[in-house]
């Protein structure tokens, strides 16, 4: 069910607890997935500052109100996985704001370690959310978007280049890439750009729960912020060209890039920065008090 809240201070409507922001350019409206924690509520902070009108989405109902409480938000709880729940998203955020011009499909689930640790459903999970429901979702958008609007795909620097440890991961981000990258050449028909976004790690508590299981390719690279990467989602949104992708940061895309097309520098390159990324992963393990 969707919850419509709003700060202290908002006015009522239609029964309904509002946010109206003075002097605030609400002409857009933007469908978040994911947005109750990291990339999502800082992509939803942003967006909602710069006046947007936003409709939140996560699968824990009590958080997703409390963000919806905090920016004046539509919650539609929901888990992304149950694909046949997805075309009611864009329904409710059509039926509260009249219409849909930005979908964030940032929504994504890691099981981390090699994929024998893990069961066939939850392999399956890190497909479905990762890469069915960006899919089944933005072709239930396509259908009320209007010309000028964006679909923004949150993927992974590790769906650009193989990652050990992560291979269902990897391979369900690379998914998303590569099918968005297609899929712009059907959404241009009818004036709607698609956009990538390609954080590497970011600091958001992400890795926490099962930090021994992460490889130590992960922390080869420099971590980014959750604000730092929700300033790439605005940048895809207002940008002109499609299909686009940007990566977070733009020097390990550049080193993914280059280890891709060529894997004899891969090759190359691969001990030395699992050495690096080993001794981050032991200082953060060192810090939370797990043993190496």
């Amino acid at each position: 069910m969707a919850v419509r809240c709003s700060p202290p201070g908002g006015g009522q409507r239609s029964g309904s607890v509002w946010c109206e922001r003075s002097g605030a350019d609400v002409t857009r409206v933007a469908l978040i997935t994911g947005a109750s924690s990291g990339i999502g509520l800082a992509t939803a902070r942003l967006l909602r500052g710069r006046g947007y009108r936003v409709a939140l989405v996560a699968r824990s109902a009590d958080r997703l109100n409390e963000v919806a409480a905090e920016l004046g938000a539509l919650a539609l709880p929901c888990d992304v996985a149950d694909i046949d729940a997805l075309p009611d998203l864009v329904s409710a955020t059509v039926d509260e704001y009249g219409s849909l011009d930005v979908l964030v499909n940032n929504a994504g689930v890691h099981y981390r370690g090699s994929m024998l640790r893990h069961t066939p459903q939850q392999l399956a999970q890190m497909v479905m959310v990762n890469t069915a429901a960006p899919i089944a979702l933005t072709r239930a958008a396509a259908e009320v978007m209007q010309p000028g609007s964006v679909v923004v795909n949150v993927a992974s620097l590790a769906g650009k280049l193989p990652l050990a440890g992560a291979a269902t991961y990897s391979g369900s981000k690379a998914g998303v890439r590569f099918w968005a990258m297609a899929a712009a050449e059907d959404l241009a028909e009818r004036g709607i750009r698609m956009a990538t976004v390609n954080p590497g790690p970011v600091d958001t508590g992400f890795f926490d729960e099962d930090l021994e299981h992460v490889t130590p390719m992960t922390f080869s690279q420099p971590m980014s912020t959750v604000e730092q990467c929700a300033q790439a989602v605005l940048k895809a949104i207002e940008a002109d060209e499609s299909p686009m992708e940007i990566d977070v940061p733009f020097a390990s895309g550049k080193l993914a890039t280059l280890g891709y097309v060529a894997p004899p520098l891969r090759r190359i390159l691969r001990p030395a920065l699992e050495k690096r990324g080993a001794k981050v992963k032991a200082e953060l393990m060192r810090q939370k008090g797990l043993s190496g």
